[in-house]
C-alpha cells in the first residue's frame, strides 16, 4: 500500500458514447464505480439552458420535502424503528407522487393541529380570564356591601367615629340593590391577557392616553401560558381596565392591540359568569380528546415516513447527481446518443467497462456504448488510493498542495518522519503514554464517534491515526531522553557515573561533584546502554550537555531529511526524463549541501565517536566552520607571522585543510553550475528547432518542459530569471532551513523545562508540606497544567513546527504541489455528504 502512495495512479483520458435510452443507467452504473471523473462539455450553457435542468429541478423539489419531513420527525422526536420487511423500491415518479401526497396530508394534519392548539389555547387563557376577573368583580362586591353596612350603622347609630377609609362624600355613592356594583356614569371594563413583561409599559400608556380616567387590575398567572398567536409558552397576566365614555373605551381596544394584549369577553352576571365557565371546561375536554387523537394520527404518519426517510432521501440524491452528471455530457445533432469524456485510472478500466456493458443489457438498448481512449497532453488529475490510515498524512500533503501528476508523493515518508519530528520535540515518557490513551480511544471506538456532529472534534477524529503515531514515538523519544513527566528514569539500570569519593554517595551529596564533577563506574567500560544517562537530571551541566546534544542532533536529522528531499527530486526528473534538470540542478544541489552542512554533520558524529575518555576531542565546531569560509585551509588557527597554532584542538584529522578548501572551492562551482548552462541550453535548443523549421515532438517533448516551459512561447530572460530566483532561493535556503530544523532542539528544551517546573514547584512543593489537602490541590493544579499547557497547548506547537518543516525544509526541495485532484463521481461521497461522515 505505501508503494502504492508512493507516485499518483496512471490516468488516461477516456470518451464515451452512449445512446440515448441507456444514458440514465449507464451514468447510475459507473456512479457505483466511482472511478471516472466527467468534464464537462456545456460550459457555454448556463445551468437552466442545460438538457435535463427540469429534472434536476424536480429533484431538488423532492429533497425539499424530504427535509420537510426530517424537521418534523426531529420535532416531533419519532424513534425510528427497523423496518418489517423489504419494500418495493419507486422510481422517480412514482416516489414524486408519493412524496406530494405525503407532504399534503401532512400539511393538512398540522394545519388542523394548529387551529385546534389555536382554538385550545384561546379557551385555556378565557377560563383564566373569568377565574381571575371573577375575582376582582367578587372583590369588588364584597367591599361594596361592606360599605353599605357601615352606612347603615352610621345612620343607626350617628355617634359613631368615622374609620378613616370611608369616603369623605358618603351621600355620593349609590349602591345597587341587587349587585352592589358602582353606577356612576355608566363605566364600562374590558379583560384580557397581556405579557408580564409589558404589563408595566402597558399601565403607563393607559394612564397617559386617558389622563387617568381608568382604572386597572392586573394579576400575575402562576407559570407559563401557551400564546395562541405564537404557539410558546409564555408568562402573562390577566388584567381588567374600567372607563367611562365611548372615546376611552376605543384608545383602550387600540392600546391592547398594539401591545399585543389578548381580549376575551367577560359577562357582569355571576348567573352567566358561571354558564361560560362551565361551557369553557366541556370545549377544553373536548379539544384536549381531539388534540391528542390529531398528535396519534400525526405521529403516525410521521412514522411511516421515517422508516423509508434515510432510503428516499439516497435515491433522490443519487438521482440528483445522475442528471447534473448527464448535464455534463454532449448531445448529439441527432438527440440519439451522448458524448461523454473524463478521466479514469488504467487500472479500473476494466471494471469501467463492465460496467458500460452491464448498462447497456439492463437498459435493452440496441447499441452499445462505445468506450474509446482520447489522446491529449493535457495534465491528468492526481489520484492516491488511500486507507483510513494513510489519509491523514496525505492531507496533511494536500493541504500545502496537491501533487503534480506522478510526482513523488512526500506522504509515503510523511507516515513516518512526521510524528518522530514532533516527538522530538515532545519527547516525554508519561506525555507520551497520555497520548496513546487519547489515540488508543479515539481508534477502539472510531465506529461509535464517527457520527459526533462536533467541528473541533472532528479535526481530532479525522488524525486519530496520527496522535496514535506521534504517541508512540514520543514514548520512544521519551526513553531516549530518559525522562518521565520531566524525572530520571532507570529502566536500564543505574548510572554509568559514581561519585569519585564515596561510589554510595548520591550525586546530589557528592562533594566533588560541583567542582571537579563525577567520574565513570570501574565495574563499566561502556556508556550507558540505552538513552541519556540519568545522571546529568539536576546537575549544573545539565542543560550545556543536553543543549549540546539536542542541538547537534537537529542538525543531523535536517541534513539528512533535506539530502533525501534532493534525492528524491532526481526520481522526478527522471519520470519526466528531463536530463537538463538532472545535470544542473540535482548534482550542484547535493554536491552544495553535502560540501557545507553535510561536511558539519560528518564532523559531528566524528567528534561523538572517535573520541575517548583519556582523549577527548575538544574541537570547537562553530569555529571550524567560520574559519572555513574566512581562512579556507587554516583549521588550526596558525598565525601567518609566528607560525604558531592557536587553535590545534580544531584539528580532526590529517589533511583536514586540504578537504575544506576542496568543499569551498565545490560549493563556488556549484552556484554559476545551477545558474546558467540551463537556460543557456534551452536557449540554442529553441535556436536549432527554429533554424530548421520543425521540430521532433517526441523527441525534444523531454526538453521542451523543463523549467515548466512546455507549451508555452519561449522567452530566454523568463527562463534565466527563474533560474535565478531558484539558485538563490536554494543557496540561502540551504542555510535558513539548516537552522529551521534547530526548532526541534528549542521546542524540545522548552517542553522539558516546562514540565520540570510544574513537577518540582507545583507538585513537588504541595508533598514537601506534607499537608494531605495542601497535597490533594498542588496534584490538581499540576495535572490541569500538565493537560492544559503541555498536552493541549505544546502537543499544538509541536505539531504546527513538525509541519512547518515538512512544508517548507522538506517538500521545497523536491515537491511541486501544482496539480489538481481527480474527483470522480461516486454515489458513495453522495451518501457520505447526506451522513455528514468524513
Amino acid at each position: 500500500m505505501v508503494m502504492d502512495l508512493f507516485r499518483s495512479e496512471e490516468m488516461m483520458l477516456a470518451q464515451l458514447i452512449i445512446p440515448a435510452d441507456a444514458a440514465h443507467e449507464t451514468i447510475t452504473l459507473l456512479g457505483q464505480v466511482g472511478m471516472f471523473q466527467f468534464k464537462d462539455l456545456n460550459t457555454d450553457k448556463s445551468a437552466f439552458q442545460r438538457t435535463y435542468a427540469n429534472q434536476v429541478k424536480r429533484c431538488d423539489e423532492m429533497l425539499r420535502k424530504l427535509r420537510f419531513f426530517n424537521d418534523q420527525i426531529t420535532k416531533a422526536d419519532i424513534m425510528v424503528s427497523p423496518k418489517a420487511g423489504i419494500q418495493r423500491p419507486y422510481d422517480l415518479d412514482e416516489l414524486e407522487a408519493k412524496l406530494e401526497e405525503l407532504e399534503s396530508e401532512l400539511l393538512e394534519v398540522n394545519g388542523n393541529q394548529d387551529k385546534l392548539s389555536r382554538s385550545h389555547s384561546e379557551l385555556v387563557e378565557l377560563q383564566l380570564v373569568l377565574e381571575k376577573a371573577g375575582g376582582f368583580f367578587d372583590e369588588a362586591m364584597t367591599g361594596a356591601n361592606t360599605i353599605q353596612e357601615e352606612l347603615h350603622m352610621r345612620e343607626t347609630f350617628p355617634e359613631r367615629a368615622l374609620s378613616i377609609e370611608e369616603p369623605l362624600l358618603p351621600d355620593s355613592i349609590e349602591l345597587q340593590e341587587t349587585g352592589g356594583m358602582r353606577n356612576l356614569n355608566q363605566l364600562g371594563f374590558v379583560t384580557g391577557l397581556v405579557l408580564t413583561e409589558k404589563a408595566a409599559s402597558f399601565e403607563r400608556v393607559l394612564f397617559r392616553a386617558t389622563r387617568g380616567n381608568m382604572f386597572l387590575k392586573l394579576a400575575h398567572i402562576e407559570g407559563k401560558v401557551n400564546d395562541p398567536a405564537l404557539g410558546t409558552k409564555m408568562e402573562k397576566s390577566v388584567f381588567v381596565v374600567f372607563f367611562a365614555g365611548e372615546r376611552a373605551r376605543t384608545k383602550i381596544l387600540k392600546l391592547c392591540e398594539a401591545v399585543g394584549a389578548n381580549r376575551y369577553p367577560f359577562p357582569e352576571d355571576r348567573s352567566r359568569q358561571r354558564h361560560m365557565n362551565a361551557e369553557v371546561n366541556a370545549r377544553l375536554r373536548e379539544l384536549h380528546v381531539t388534540l391528542e387523537a390529531g398528535t396519534r394520527q400525526s405521529e403516525t404518519l410521521l412514522g411511516q415516513i421515517a422508516q423509508n426517510l434515510a432510503d428516499w432521501n439516497l435515491q433522490v440524491s443519487r438521482e440528483k447527481a445522475v442528471y447534473h452528471t448527464l448535464n455534463k455530457l454532449s448531445i448529439d445533432v441527432t438527440r440519439k446518443c451522448l458524448i461523454a469524456e473524463g478521466w479514469c485510472p488504467t487500472v479500473a478500466r476494466r471494471r469501467i467497462v463492465d460496467a458500460i456493458d452491464r448498462a447497456t443489457y439492463q437498459s435493452s438498448a440496441q447499441v452499445n456504448t462505445i468506450f474509446k481512449e482520447l489522446n491529449t497532453k493535457e495534465m491528468p488529475p492526481t489520484f492516491f488510493q488511500t486507507n483510513k490510515v494513510t489519509e491523514v498524512f496525505q492531507d496533511i500533503v494536500e493541504a500545502y498542495g496537491v501533487a503534480r501528476y506522478r510526482e513523488v508523493n512526500p506522504a509515503v515518508f510523511t507516515i513516518v518522519t512526521f510524528p518522530f519530528l514532533f516527538a522530538v520535540m515532545f519527547g516525554d515518557l508519561g506525555h507520551g503514554l497520555l497520548m496513546l490513551l487519547v489515540g488508543a480511544f479515539l481508534v477502539i471506538y472510531e465506529k461509535k464517534l464517527s457520527n459526533v456532529d462536533n467541528e473541533i472534534f472532528n479535526m481530532v477524529y479525522a488524525g486519530r491515526y496520527c496522535i496514535l503515531l506521534m504517541s508512540m514515538f514520543s514514548i520512544y523519544t521519551g526513553i531516549l531522553y530518559n525522562e518521565v513527566f520531566s524525572m530520571p528514569m532507570t529502566l536500564f539500570g543505574e548510572s554509568h557515573f559514581v561519585c569519585p569519593s564515596d561510589h554510595s554517595l548520591p550525586f546530589s551529596r557528592c562533594p566533588e561533584g560541583p567542582k571537579t564533577g563525577v567520574v565513570m563506574n570501574p565495574a563499566y567500560d561502556t556508556p550507558y546502554p540505552f538513552g541519556v544517562d540519568p545522571v546529568w537530571h539536576g546537575t549544573k551541566t545539565e542543560l550545556q550537555f543536553t543543549n549540546s546534544m539536542k542541538m547537534k542532533m537537529s542538525v543531523i536529522m535536517g541534513v539528512v531529511q533535506m539530502t533525501c528531499g534532493i534525492f528524491l527530486s532526481a526520481l522526478n526528473h527522471r519520470q519526466s526524463k528531463d536530463r537538463l534538470s538532472m545535470m544542473y540542478e540535482f548534482i550542484p544541489q547535493v554536491l552544495f549541501l553535502s560540501s557545507m552542512f553535510g561536511y558539519l554533520s560528518i564532523l559531528i558524529m566524528m567528534k561523538w565517536t572517535m573520541g575517548t575518555r583519556e582523549a577527548p576531542i575538544k574541537a570547537d565546531l562553530y569555529h571550524v566552520m567560520i574559519y572555513m569560509f574566512l581562512q579556507p585551509g587554516n583549521v588550526d588557527c596558525t598565525n601567518s607571522l609566528t607560525g604558531v597554532a592557536e587553535c590545534p584542538e580544531n584539528l580532526m584529522f590529517a589533511g583536514q585543510g586540504y578537504l575544506q578548501l576542496f568543499l569551498l572551492l565545490v560549493m563556488f562551482v556549484c552556484v554559476p553550475m545551477m545558474l546558467f548552462p540551463k537556460p543557456l541550453i534551452l536557449k540554442k535548443r529553441h535556436e536549432a528547432r527554429n533554424a530548421s523549421g520543425f521540430s521532433r515532438l517526441e523527441d525534444d517533448d523531454d526538453d521542451d518542459h523543463h523549467g515548466g516551459h512546455g507549451g508555452e512561447e519561449f522567452v530566454f530572460t523568463d527562463v534565466l530569471v527563474h533560474q535565478i530566483i531558484h539558485t538563490i532561493e536554494f543557496v540561502l535556503g540551504a542555510v535558513s532551513n539548516t537552522a529551521s530544523y534547530l526548532r526541534l532542539w528549542a521546542l524540545s528544551l522548552a517542553h522539558a523545562q516546562l514540565s520540570a517546573v510544574f513537577w518540582e514547584r507545583i507538585l513537588m512543593m504541595g508533598i514537601s508540606i506534607g499537608n494531605p489537602v495542601v497535597m490533594v490541590v498542588c496534584f490538581f493544579m499540576w495535572a490541569m497544567t500538565t493537560l492544559g499547557v503541555l498536552m493541549a497547548m505544546e502537543s499544538l506547537s509541536a505539531f504546527l513546527h513538525a509541519l512547518r518543516l515538512h512544508w517548507v525544509e522538506f517538500q521545497n526541495k523536491f515537491y511541486q504541489g501544482d496539480g489538481y485532484k481527480f474527483v470522480a463521481f461516486s454515489f458513495v461521497d453522495a451518501g457520505k455528504e447526506l451522513t455528514g461522515t468524513a
